[in-house]
C-alpha cells in the first residue's frame, strides 16, 4: 500500500523519523529535485555556456545539440553523458571551482531542509549514505558538501582526468538502469533505502528493499503508487532572498 506524507513542518519531522524507524544500513538519495528544488545540472549547462566557461565552437555545438536533446532527438544518457565531456581539454580544478560558484549562488537556498536533517541523522545513526546522479561530478560535489557526504560517496556522471585536464572518456553516467548498476558494481550492495523523484529513478527505487518517491514528477508517482513506495512531498523554505527559478 503506497503511503503518501502530506507536506507540513510536522510530516517533515514525521517523515525523517519514519525512515530512521526503518534502521537502513546503506541509503543512496538522486539529487536533483530530490534534494533540493529544480535541475541543477541543466541550469548549470545554460550558466556555464551564458558566461564563456567553454570555448565558442564547444558553446554553439552544445545549444544545437541541447536542442536535439529537447526534441527527442538525443537520448538522455548521452546528452547526461555530452554535458560532461563537454568539458574535454579544460582544467578540472577550473571547472570545479565555477561549479561551486554556480550551486552556492543558485541552489543553496533550494536545498530541502528536511532531505539535509534526514541525511545528516541518518550518518549519524552509522547508515552508508550515497548520491547517485546523472548530473556531472562537479556540481555533485559542491552540492554533498552542503550535506556532509564524501565525494568517494559520490555517484555521478564523470569522465577520466589525466595530469589534471578533463577527458572524453566517460566512467559513467548513473541514469536510469545505469543507477542500480552503478549502485552494484561500486558499492556492491542493493540498498535499504532509495530516494528518488522521476522515471530516471524508478530503477534504483526497485533495487532498494525500501522506495521513497519524493517530490515526484507525475510519471514516477504513477510508478510509486503501482509499487507501494513511499511518497513524500518536501517543504521547500522561502525566505526574503529565496528565488525560485522555473
Amino acid at each position: 500500500m503506497t503511503k503518501v506524507i502530506p507536506t507540513t513542518t510536522a510530516r517533515s519531522v514525521d517523515f525523517v523519523e519514519s525512515v530512521l524507524r526503518l534502521h537502513p544500513q546503506l541509503a543512496v538519495f538522486d539529487c536533483d529535485g530530490t534534494l533540493w528544488a529544480g535541475d541543477a545540472g541543466e541550469r548549470f549547462f545554460d550558466w556555464e555556456l551564458r558566461r564563456g566557461v567553454l570555448p565558442r565552437d564547444v558553446e554553439r555545438w552544445a545549444r544545437a545539440r541541447y536542442a536535439d536533446y529537447k526534441t527527442g532527438k538525443v537520448s538522455e544518457d548521452d546528452m547526461c553523458g555530452e554535458m560532461v565531456t563537454m568539458h574535454s581539454g579544460l582544467a578540472e580544478s577550473e571547472v570545479q571551482r565555477v561549479a561551486k560558484q554556480f550551486f552556492d549562488e543558485n541552489f543553496v537556498r533550494q536545498i530541502f531542509s528536511e532531505m539535509q536533517e534526514l541525511i545528516r541523522r541518518l550518518q549519524r545513526s552509522g547508515c552508508d549514505v550515497w548520491a547517485v546522479s546523472s548530473t556531472n561530478e562537479w556540481v555533485i560535489r559542491a552540492a554533498m558538501k552542503h550535506f556532509g557526504i564524501e565525494e568517494k560517496k559520490i555517484l555521478a556522471a564523470s569522465v577520466k582526468i589525466e595530469s589534471g585536464r578533463i577527458t572524453d572518456r566517460l566512467i559513467r553516467v548513473p541514469s536510469g538502469e545505469g543507477k542500480p548498476r552503478a549502485i552494484r558494481e561500486v558499492i556492491g550492495k542493493d540498498p535499504d533505502a532509495a530516494f528518488g523523484n522521476s522515471r530516471w529513478d524508478a530503477a534504483m527505487l526497485a533495487i532498494a528493499r525500501h522506495g521513497f518517491a519524493v517530490n515526484p514528477n507525475p510519471d514516477l508517482e504513477q510508478k510509486a503508487r503501482e509499487c507501494g513506495w513511499t511518497i513524500y512531498r518536501p517543504v521547500l523554505e522561502k525566505t526574503e532572498n529565496t528565488r525560485v527559478h522555473p
